[in-house]
């Protein structure tokens, strides 16, 4: 399974599709102060935020020293005041973040999969206190992982339940969102909108969906073609 690819003729463009579906954030939150990315990897989200979210400060927690130290060959912006890459186990890290996240993308896994720590109680409970009121959780998980369905359940009672997903949109990867209550809120909203239907009538529309997400953040900073 490739879970990470990048074009070097352009290096901050999404290639996968499951890439494409998480940035569906922007549905829910357009304009993030703050994101932060659990697992580093290729980098491909890392890169397309920081180019197309110029509005965006983000921090990226990855666990392994030689992920990081292969960023200079994946093309990975050096830290500066809005990028930051910190050497961290997410799942206690987590725990230091409380109320000044955005946005958060867990996209962690290793040669085995999703670790355990990733797909925990205690793990999503930190998250939702990490993430602003009307903030978003999107998750990265495997429909076929023997945890998929607990995981699920975890996710739901961490965010009482304002848990959605765009019905077919990335194959294997199911794309989890889920949104941080409270007050009523764009990414509550959208939200309860996309729970009602998992998202457009077929999978073929969720998937042209992402694609057109991508898109219009590109044209939108002046770089679409």
């Amino acid at each position: 399974m490739i879970q990470s690819e990048m074009r070097l003729s352009r290096p901050d463009q999404l290639v996968l599709s499951y890439a494409r579906a998480m940035m569906c954030f922007v549905l829910f939150h357009p304009r993030p102060e703050h994101i932060v990315m659990v697992g580093l990897g290729g980098g491909s989200l890392a890169k397309f935020c920081y180019r197309y979210l110029p509005h965006s400060r983000i921090t990226v927690l990855e666990l392994s020293a030689d992920v990081i130290a292969l960023r200079e060959q994946f093309a990975i912006p050096r830290d500066n005041a809005r990028f930051r890459v910190i050497e961290a186990d997410a799942a206690r890290h987590m725990r230091q973040l409380r109320g000044t996240v955005d946005v958060l993308l867990v996209d962690g896994f290793d040669a085995a999969g999703l670790p355990p720590e990733l797909g925990s109680a205690a793990f999503y409970a930190d998250c939702r206190r990490a993430l602003r009121p009307g903030g978003v959780l999107v998750a990265n998980v495997f429909s076929y992982d023997p945890n998929y369905g607990a995981m699920l359940r975890r996710l739901r009672q961490a965010f009482q339940g304002r848990i959605c997903w765009f019905r077919g949109i990335a194959g294997n990867n199911r794309i989890l969102f889920a949104v941080k209550g409270g007050a009523p809120s764009p990414a509550l909203a959208m939200q309860q909108k996309v729970a009602r239907s998992h998202g457009l009538a077929l999978p073929l529309l969720n998937k042209l969906l992402a694609h057109w997400t991508v898109f219009k953040l590109r044209w939108n900073a002046g770089l679409g073609h």
